[in-house]
């Protein structure tokens, strides 16, 4: 047996039937008061516009935009800029908004009144399921006047594009400021960089990277004049050798062809001769021809001498005897001879050794070739650093100029309106039929909940099912509604449901 009622769709049915006033009631009443409540409210009219962004007419490849930040942002801060206390209080005093809250309530709360009222929404369509760039934004302005909507949507739009044209001018131009003090400094730098560079070379001038090369070079041929200069100078120290040989030959055989030697002379060349072995040793060895001539003339010359000095001892001093002076031609050219192959051995070894310096400063060049090279490539990349620099900024002056000129020109990305501010001939606040609507949904809401109310307070029992719910005791037999029209028909008809009643429960009792 069945603890609680299931309602079936016949149960709700014959519910409906028996409640509906209590629907129909409510939502009737809703209705009406929910329109006229849109007749009491105060209407509202509200001025809408469009407004479009066009691109810039040269092309960004020509020249680049100086601003570079997103429209959705550059839009937002406009528009804090544009709904400012400032601007808004100025409308509030301009068209006399709000004359009977004046002086009752303070500026700021007319302000925020007039800052809920307007409504600037941007335009996101959509390419697939990609948002694409910005192309506008909506405007619109919701006031309890149809023209001073209007005129109120006007001055927005109006503010909005005066402040995009003055935000877009004043950035190129910061923009073009900043590039162009930025390029002063970067040049600043970059004449430093060069006088540093200019100094370096200045100071180090043959001992750069590009200058080893031509070192090398250079090296090589003074190696080559060096070796050239050295044979030089042997011959010429032969050659001086070989006078002073022929010399002391001459010298020899004319004093000892002199009556009374002169040991003073013989002396002299024995010095000379003493001297130019010692010369000669200095670069030839002992078995070398002219040292081993030398060696003999020195040894016959110290032979000579003591044999003149001891036959000086045996005979008697003369006072007038004096040594001669003039000596032979021959014996005077050899001197000349002599005399400039001394110069000559002279000039040779005073360029050996000026290539000796020669060969030593590019030697030193070259050692110190990488340590001279490390701190040029150093000032060389300072250099190049700071010249690229230089350059970058000047070409993104250049475009920033441009791009000044170009707002200037006002032929930059500019807001066009595309539909004027509308004048609204309806008020879109109340919304009668919405109300009306609203009203209607709240009465059936009403009414559905009495039926509920009423039905669980119901405890009728209309069915044999009721009876088993609320009871909880079997059916025996169930008796129809009868019908007052039938009564007067027929008299007997009364009896018909109570037989039927009657059979049933004989039927029931005979069953069990």
């Amino acid at each position: 047996m069945p603890n609680q009622k299931e309602l079936s769709f016949e149960d709700y049915v014959a519910i409906l039937r028996r409640r509906r006033w209590l629907i129909i009631v409510p939502a009737v009443l809703g209705a009406i008061v929910g329109y006229a409540l849109s007749l009491a409210l105060p209407a509202r009219y509200t001025s809408h516009t469009v407004v479009l962004v066009e691109q810039s007419i040269v092309p960004d490849s020509y020249v680049k935009p100086v601003l570079s930040e997103d429209l959705n942002q550059r839009l937002a801060s406009m528009q804090e800029q544009i709904l400012s206390r400032t601007r808004l209080q100025h409308l509030v005093e301009q068209f006399g908004m709000y004359k009977e809250d004046v002086g009752k309530v303070p500026m700021e709360v007319l302000v925020a009144r007039l800052q809920k009222s307007i409504t600037v929404k941007p335009l996101n369509p959509t390419q697939g399921t990609q948002p694409t760039e910005l192309p506008g934004f909506n405007v619109d302005v919701t006031l309890g006047g149809a023209w001073l909507a209007q005129r109120i949507c006007t001055e927005i739009t109006s503010m909005f594009m005066q402040q995009n044209l003055r935000l877009r001018e004043q950035q190129a131009e910061d923009t073009t400021q900043f590039l162009g003090a930025q390029l002063e400094e970067a040049k600043a730098k970059l004449d430093e960089q060069d006088a540093k560079l200019a100094d370096f070379q200045s100071h180090y001038v043959g001992e750069l990277p590009e200058n080893e090369q031509s070192n090398l070079t250079l090296l090589m041929g003074l190696s080559t004049q060096l070796e050239a200069a050295t044979q030089a100078v042997n011959q010429a120290r032969e050659e001086k050798a070989f006078a002073e040989s022929m010399l002391s030959q001459q010298v020899a055989a004319w004093e000892s062809s002199q009556k009374g030697q002169n040991p003073e002379t013989l002396e002299q060349q024995l010095a000379k001769e003493q001297e130019q072995l010692l010369s000669l040793r200095g670069r030839y060895t002992d078995e070398y021809p002219d040292v081993v001539k030398l060696k003999d003339d020195v040894a016959e010359l110290q032979t000579r001498i003591q044999d003149a000095a001891a036959k000086r001892q045996n005979e008697p001093s003369e006072p007038g005897r004096k040594a001669l002076s003039i000596e032979p031609p021959e014996i005077q050219q050899l001197r000349a001879h002599l005399h400039q192959a001394e110069l000559a051995a002279v000039q040779k070894e005073s360029e050996q050794r000026h290539l000796q310096q020669q060969i030593g400063t590019l030697q030193g060049r070259l050692q110190s070739s990488p340590k001279i090279q490390q701190q040029f490539k150093s000032l060389t990349r300072d250099y190049q650093t700071a010249l690229e620099f230089y350059n970058d900024l000047l070409k993104k002056r250049n475009e920033s100029q441009m791009a000044t000129d170009l707002e200037h020109r006002q032929q930059g990305q500019q807001f066009r309106v595309l539909d004027a501010p509308s004048f609204p001939e309806r008020p879109s606040f109340p919304n009668r039929p919405l109300f009306g609507l609203g009203g209607l949904g709240a009465g059936l809401i009403v009414g559905l909940g009495l039926v509920q109310f009423s039905e669980w307070h119901d405890k009728s029992m209309r069915s044999r099912h009721d009876v088993e719910i609320y009871l909880r005791l079997p059916t025996l037999a169930q008796i129809s509604l009868m019908k007052p029209d039938l009564h007067a028909k027929n008299g007997n008809s009364r009896l018909a449901p109570m037989k039927q009643g009657m059979s049933k429960l004989d039927a029931s009792s005979g069953r069990r």
